[in-house]
Parts: structure tokens; C-alpha cells; sequence
């Protein structure tokens, strides 16, 4: 006689198999397939904001509206897909050079590559070179005529008066300096670098201007045709455009919006009429406070260098560096 099998014989795995049912392990792994995709990006951004709180003092860093997706990640949390996850709203941090607190969070230090800053396409050196051979144009030359007078051709600026014979024949024997715009200027470019500034010899976006700070780009642009000015004329545009930038930095950041520094806006004779020049005709109340601030202080090139030691945060140590005085 047969002997039957024994009751409950079967494995407690074929017996699952047997019935159909899942296991916990498989539960769990389909379970971590699905919720992961869902959870992470959130749960990341939700980090973040934690570990992005600002500071006290509110200036390290400015909050804005969310991008479109962070540059590490592979789609955007903005809008779920599915209507019935609900996260709470989260600001993105503006992340922006050197305004990070590296020290603070190394592994976004070591992912986030660091922006270039400087003087692009050409050196500080080559640059000093093209400027003082620019500068040799403003001394004075004289031409003799076939009758044998001579006739004087000279250079002068806006609200210049006339030069008188003596002055004219003074000047060529005396061909005017520039050593001191020359310091201006190295300074200016040497402590906009530190700054986190891109400096850039090319046409401005604003049709009209000579330079511009774009905040947003973090990038000064200056005509080219500046440069063959001198150096006179290039630092007092680059003097000009160095305001703009501590301007947005005393709003908050490198890359914030600007606010008035608080500082001369009296303008000389000859600049009242240039706010009413086309490229300012479309500015609004704060953008013409703003140039009247960096036009009546524009001459004082010393200005620059020190406005944005006072209120940029630097690459190097701001409090080394002492402002150039003005000869």
C-alpha cells in the first residue's frame, strides 16, 4: 500500500508560488522602483532648501523663482506629473560666484564647475599696451601747408573749451600722461576678477551705450571703440560700469538687483543732458537714480575699486587690499 505524502510537505516558497502571491522582498522592491523616481528630486530639493537657509545679515545670498530643472538633474520637479503628490512650494537658491559658501557644501563645490571672471580675449597687459597707443593721439601734431603756414590738429572731450595757440604748442612739447588711468584701470580689472566679474570687449546689448553691467550674466561689456579712446576714456567707462556692479551687490549679490549706494548725484554741466539721450529714454525712476549715482561719481577712479571692496565679497581677502588714492 502507497504511502501518501505527508501534510504541508512543500517549501514556504513553492507554496508562494504555488498561490501567486508575492513575496516581501518583491513587495518591497517594486515598492522602491516606483516611490524613488517620485521622492527623490523632491526630497533632494527639500534638502537643499535646509541646507540653503540664507544668513543673518540676508547678503550671501538672493532667492529666486525655481529653474526649469537644476543643471544635475534630469527632469523638472516644478510640475509632478501625477496630480496627487502635493509638495510643498520650495525656493531655489541663485547659485552664483563667489557668493557660494563653498566650505559649507563640498559636494555641490565639487559638482558646480567654477565661472571664469576676468578680462576675456585679451590680457591686462595687451590691453594697457593698445591704450597707451591710443593715448599717443591725444597730442597735438602740426601739419605744414604748402604756403608754409602750419595748421595745429588736437583732440578734445566733450565740454572741453578750445586750446589757444601757447596751449596747443605747450602740448606738444609736453605730450599729456595717462599713468595714473593706467593704475586705475589694472586695479579696476584686478578687483573685478576677484569679484567674480566677466569682463568683455564687445558691443553692449543697449544700443547707444558705451558699456553695461548685465547682473544676471554677471558680465561687463565695454565697446571696443572705447579702447581706441585711451586710457582716459576707458577708465572713466570702466570706472563707470564698476559702480553698477557694487550697486547690485549693496542690493544683495553679485547677480541681484541693483539699489543706490547712497552716494553724490550731482552731475556736472556738461552730463545733465545725457539721461536724456535715447539709450535712457525708456528707464524708469530706479534706473535713473542709478546712473545718476555712477555719472557724478564716475571721475573719482579710486571710487570704483573701493565700492566694490566695500561691498562685494572677493576671491582674496578685501581686507589686505587698500584703495588707490587719487594723484
Amino acid at each position: 500500500m502507497p504511502v501518501p505524502p505527508p501534510p504541508f510537505s512543500r517549501s514556504r516558497r513553492d507554496r508562494c508560488r504555488s498561490s501567486g502571491r508575492p513575496s516581501g522582498a518583491r513587495l518591497a522592491g517594486v515598492l522602491l522602483l516606483v516611490l524613488l523616481p517620485l521622492g527623490w528630486s523632491p526630497l533632494r530639493q527639500w534638502w537643499l532648501q535646509q541646507r540653503w537657509s540664507p544668513p543673518a545679515h540676508g547678503t550671501a545670498l538672493a532667492l529666486s523663482a525655481p529653474p526649469a530643472a537644476p543643471p544635475w538633474e534630469g527632469r523638472s520637479t516644478a510640475a509632478p506629473p501625477w496630480p496627487a503628490l502635493q509638495w510643498p512650494a520650495l525656493e531655489w537658491p541663485e547659485l552664483s560666484w563667489p557668493d557660494l559658501p563653498w566650505r559649507e557644501l563640498p559636494l555641490l563645490a565639487a559638482v558646480l564647475p567654477v565661472q571664469p571672471a576676468g578680462l576675456e580675449g585679451i590680457g591686462s597687459a595687451d590691453l594697457l599696451a593698445r591704450l597707451r597707443q591710443a593715448d599717443a593721439g591725444w597730442t597735438p601734431r602740426a601739419e605744414r601747408l604748402p604756403d608754409g603756414r602750419i595748421r595745429y590738429h588736437y583732440r578734445r572731450r566733450t565740454g572741453e573749451p578750445p586750446l589757444s595757440l601757447a596751449e596747443v604748442q605747450w602740448r606738444i612739447a609736453n605730450p599729456p600722461g595717462f599713468e595714473r588711468e593706467q593704475r586705475q584701470i589694472g586695479d579696476l580689472l584686478e578687483t573685478l576678477a576677484r569679484a567674480g566679474v566677466r569682463i568683455r570687449l564687445e558691443e553692449p546689448r543697449k544700443p547707444g551705450a558705451a558699456g553695461e553691467w548685465d547682473p544676471r550674466a554677471r558680465t561687463l561689456r565695454i565697446r571696443p571703440r572705447v579702447v581706441a579712446s585711451g586710457s582716459a576714456d576707458f577708465a572713466l567707462v570702466l570706472n563707470h560700469e564698476a559702480i553698477h556692479v557694487a550697486q547690485s551687490c549693496h542690493g544683495g549679490s553679485l547677480r541681484g538687483r541693483p539699489a543706490p549706494i547712497g552716494l553724490d548725484q550731482t552731475l556736472r554741466p556738461e552730463q545733465r543732458s545725457v539721461l536724456q539721450e535715447p539709450v535712457y529714454r525708456s528707464a524708469g525712476p530706479l534706473e535713473r537714480q542709478l546712473e545718476r549715482e555712477a555719472y557724478a561719481n564716475q571721475r573719482h577712479l579710486h571710487l570704483g575699486a573701493e565700492l566694490l571692496r566695500r561691498h562685494c565679497r572677493l576671491a582674496a581677502a578685501a581686507s589686505a587690499a587698500s584703495p588707490a588714492a587719487e594723484g
